[in-house]
């Protein structure tokens, strides 16, 4: 899978959890229902967090700027930000080519370098440990609750 594939399945996952969790906010809002929420806000939860190991990852493997990383983890809270972003990169060509820290790729140059090099060489465990590292971090969300009853 290409740098560009994998940013972009996580750019339009997003949106489309957005999506479903506006829908579950409009459905609790109208006092409809409030189950479209929960699972509208955990699977968009989940992806969230799924796109910010995808902005971190692409964004290190093919050298952008702290800058445009920031920008890419910005875009995942602002609803359908992700998309605008996703194209921005693609025109600029920072998703072009191969992976930077790939098998033909350049040398890590520090821990997290070397961690991405090693999710991109070996894609199946790091696949199994990133679904643990999500699963643990998703869990630790599901149990302080919606952000607005944090610290109550």
């Amino acid at each position: 899978m290409t740098p560009k594939l994998f940013f972009k399945t996580f750019a339009i996952a997003e949106t489309i959890t957005w999506t479903l969790l506006i829908i579950g906010m409009i459905l609790k809002y109208t006092h409809i229902t409030e189950i479209g929420v929960r699972i509208g806000g955990g699977i968009h939860g989940f992806v969230f967090i799924c796109f910010v190991i995808a902005v971190l990852g692409v964004g290190t493997s093919q050298m952008w700027s702290k800058k445009r990383i920031a920008t890419g983890l910005a875009s995942a809270i602002i609803p359908y930000a992700t998309i605008p972003f996703e194209r921005s990169v693609e025109r600029t060509g920072a998703l072009e080519g191969g992976w930077g820290l790939g098998a033909n790729g350049r040398t890590p140059r520090n821990w997290f370098e070397k961690l991405t090099s090693w999710a991109i060489r070996s894609p199946f465990l790091a696949i199994g440990v990133g679904i643990i590292f999500v699963i643990i971090i998703f869990s630790g969300l599901l149990f302080l609750g919606p952000p607005g009853e944090w610290g109550k």
